[in-house]
């Protein structure tokens, strides 16, 4: 982890987010030597993680089984 302050920061962002782009370090912005900030790569979400709440949820029924005229409430 590399450490800025805060006008090294503005005065070097560009290359600060491309090195960030392509090494995917993370950087930390200090203002009189005390950590403000903590620049870091975006990470994409999975799409192929399972929701945690959703998970839980468990379908008993067969839900292409066509529904009885008493099964629809009217």
């Amino acid at each position: 982890m590399k450490t800025f302050n805060i006008h090294e920061t503005k005065t070097n962002l560009s290359s600060i987010l491309a090195n960030i782009e392509m090494t995917g370090e993370t950087y930390l912005i200090c203002r009189n030597g005390k950590p403000i900030a903590e620049i870091v790569p975006h990470k994409k979400k999975s799409r192929l993680k399972p929701d945690p709440f959703l998970s839980r949820i468990k379908i008993t029924c067969d839900l292409t089984e066509p529904l009885t005229e008493e099964d629809w409430d009217v």
